[in-house]
């Protein structure tokens, strides 16, 4: 018989792999899926990323956004994405009921073609890979939830090999022995990086995004001042993650342009984009780069520079990431923020963010991160088999229930992490009603040591 902590961490590992092994493997494939989402994309959408109209007349960057949107009636441009050479400007138009187009532009400025985003290769894979293409609150919990548990299928995997000394050397091992171990050893090679990996991906998490966007909050040492705690949402993607939820300043209002109180993002005072870019040349703003419209009568131009946005192209160095701020009616510069007037925590992920997406430091991160994912969905394997090998026909063969009390060690441990992940703290709740009714339920049955 294993001892008490062993005993406890084991039962509560093979369940918890049990139950969210296939979550687990729909993230992880799609994680290595959206590594790779420039590299499809840009064979995928070569045409539009890359192509030309075959129209001789130059357009200036205004009328092109005016073709645009007589194109697609209804609709209003909110964005402008400038790119290096050779990509193409990409403009993102949006209508009231949120339905959006990508249209591009080639260096005439006229229209190459246009996207439904809702079916592009990246946005397809964030959407499964977040919100499981379902979305809402539940379903991005029970994401959370799974990456939570992962955190603790890979320390307790850890805790059982050392002290089960599964990778001692055995004499005429068997195939199951042979399975374990190999699921032990790939389990503790790829411990630490898998677990950054997962702790680098919480910012966009329902629960603990709020969680640490309310620490930012609260302590601006740590974070942005006024960094709200709701999450960031996609349609504010290409501001960097520490500037998303900021409150822009506003532009300064004249009783000559005779604006009413209706809030509106065009307005005939409103400096063109033409004029706007002179103004960020001007101001060493280099692409690439994304400009924001106002949203608002008194709004500004956001202009920004980000790490972690997520298209094709845009991201750039953390050090270089920066959100400007643009009077929409004179052009002036009103503010910036950039990477040195982050705190500890928004500077962190800042660096994160782009190392789980695995683009921080080009092709060697996207190596790693796939070998650290083909890596665990080896021990997803071998940790399956082993489990066949030893599991009885017709039964679970679950690891025991326990006759004597739970261990001191093991319930410091399990609060640790709930303190650390809430979400997953708050799981324990209903993991321990389900494990006292099994208990309930089987307190007449003989308890077996299957190991």
């Amino acid at each position: 018989m294993k001892n008490a902590t062993y005993s406890s961490f084991w039962r509560m590992h093979f369940y918890a792999a049990l139950f969210i092994t296939p979550l687990l493997i729909t993230l992880t494939l799609s994680g290595i899926g959206y590594l790779f989402y420039t590299d499809v994309e840009d064979h995928l959408y070569e045409d539009y990323f890359f192509g030309n109209s075959n129209k001789t007349e130059v357009l200036t960057i205004d009328e092109g956004v005016q073709q645009a949107e007589a194109a697609f009636a209804g609709y209003t441009t909110t964005k402008i994405i400038e790119l290096d050479e050779p990509y193409n400007t990409r403009l993102t138009l949006s209508n009231s009921e949120g339905d959006q187009r990508y249209v591009f532009l080639d260096d005439n400025n006229q229209i190459v073609g246009h996207q439904d985003p809702t079916y592009t290769f990246s946005n397809v894979l964030r959407s499964l890979h977040s919100s499981l293409f379902v979305g809402g609150t539940v379903v991005n919990y029970l994401v959370e939830l799974a990456a939570c548990w992962a955190i603790f299928l890979l320390l307790s995997g850890l805790y059982m090999t050392f002290k089960g000394k599964v990778l001692k050397k055995v004499k005429q091992a068997n195939k199951r022995q042979k399975n374990r171990k190999w699921h032990a050893l790939l389990g503790t090679i790829i411990t630490i990086p898998m677990v950054i990996i997962i702790f680098t991906g919480l910012p966009w998490s329902a629960f603990m995004g709020n969680f640490i966007y309310t620490a930012a909050q609260d302590n601006p040492s740590f974070g942005i001042p006024l960094l709200q705690q709701q999450p960031p949402t996609s349609d504010m993607s290409e501001i960097p993650w520490a500037t998303r939820q900021e409150e822009a300043p506003s532009s300064s209002k004249h009783a000559h342009h005779g604006m009413g109180a209706a809030s509106t993002s065009r307005n005939e005072n409103q400096l063109d984009v033409a004029s706007l870019q002179q103004q960020i040349e001007a101001n060493g703003i280099t692409k690439p780069y994304s400009i924001i419209y106002p949203t608002s009568d008194d709004g500004v131009f956001t202009v920004a520079k980000s790490s972690n946005t997520g298209v094709t192209g845009l991201d750039v160095s953390p050090y270089d990431e920066a959100t400007m701020y643009f009077d929409q009616y004179s052009g002036d510069f009103i503010s910036k923020v950039n990477y040195d007037d982050y705190g500890i925590l928004a500077k962190w992920f800042t660096w994160g963010i782009p190392l789980h997406e695995g683009h921080l430091f080009g092709w060697p991160n996207k190596l790693i991160n796939l070998l650290v994912c083909v890596a665990f969905l080896g021990v997803i394997f071998w940790g399956f088999r082993t489990w066949l090998l030893r599991k009885k026909k017709g039964l679970l063969s679950a690891p025991p229930q326990l006759s004597q009390k739970i261990s001191i060690p093991f319930i410091v441990i399990i609060v640790l992490l709930g303190v650390m992940m809430p979400l997953f703290g708050l799981s324990l709740i209903l993991v321990a009603f389900i494990e006292f009714a099994m208990k309930a339920m089987n307190k007449n049955k003989p308890t077996n040591d299957m190991n």
